[in-house]
């Protein structure tokens, strides 16, 4: 008789307004991840699909939180709709060692293609912040310190939707020569309206960057976070 495959399980915010192509986006970096981790299955829900994620977990789960810090969601929100299923939790996105460098990575491929000197540009990292509490600012922060010891740029700073300094502010007082990350999971409204329209207000004069989460060789970071979640598993 076959043994069941381990199962890991991406979890993402998603979109209440408009939750299918969330749904579908993150379905598809979990059949990319999947590429990497041969005798796993791999699922994916939106917490903003109603039913989604209860009908999706199974005990001995591997649940990995395609998140940006470890917060209300990660803390109070997952627990809850996970209650009476065992389960294994990996270390959310946002908060992964490997992600500053993989996003240093990245900025220096652009830099190059633009043709600018690490030394005289600078990063924005667009974030969204919280009025709820500081979990969020503080992911992003310590994030941002970590980037700017992998990427020897002049200055790396941040600028939040939901709380100040807004991102608008921060963009006026970078150079032209400045690239914007945004430091989401996935590319929902804050991305695709709220980002561009902060930096057309400051008139920011730079490059916006890909979603994080979008970024080149985030599968292969999620698939060696589950491995080493179910390696940690089992020792414990």
């Amino acid at each position: 008789m076959t043994a069941p495959r381990p199962l890991a399980v991406l979890v993402a915010h998603g979109q209440p307004s408009a939750p299918q192509k969330p749904e579908a986006q993150l379905a598809a970096l979990a059949a990319e991840t999947a590429r990497l981790l041969p005798g796993w299955e791999l699922r994916s829900a939106t917490l903003s699909t109603p039913g989604r994620l209860e009908q999706t977990v199974a005990d001995g789960s591997v649940i990995y939180p395609f998140f940006m810090a470890r917060g209300w969601f990660t803390g109070k929100v997952l627990p809850r709709r996970l209650e009476g299923t065992s389960y294994h939790m990996a270390c959310p996105f946002g908060l992964d060692p490997a992600l500053p460098g993989l996003a240093a990575a990245a900025l220096a491929a652009e830099l190059a293609s633009r043709d600018w000197a690490a030394p005289d540009a600078s990063v924005l990292l667009a974030a969204h912040g919280s009025a709820r509490g500081p979990k969020a600012a503080e992911a992003a922060e310590a994030f941002a310190e970590k980037l700017a010891r992998a990427l020897p740029v002049s200055a790396v700073r941040c600028g939040y939707v939901e709380q100040p300094p807004s991102i608008s502010a921060a963009a006026r007082a970078l150079p032209s020569r400045t690239l914007c990350l945004p430091f989401f999971a996935q590319s929902g409204d804050h991305v695709k309206e709220d980002v561009p329209e902060a930096l057309a207000e400051a008139d920011f004069k730079g490059g916006l960057m890909p979603v994080t989460g979008a970024l080149p060789g985030v599968p292969r970071l999620i698939a060696e976070a589950i491995h080493q979640t179910s390696d940690e598993a089992r020792t414990t």
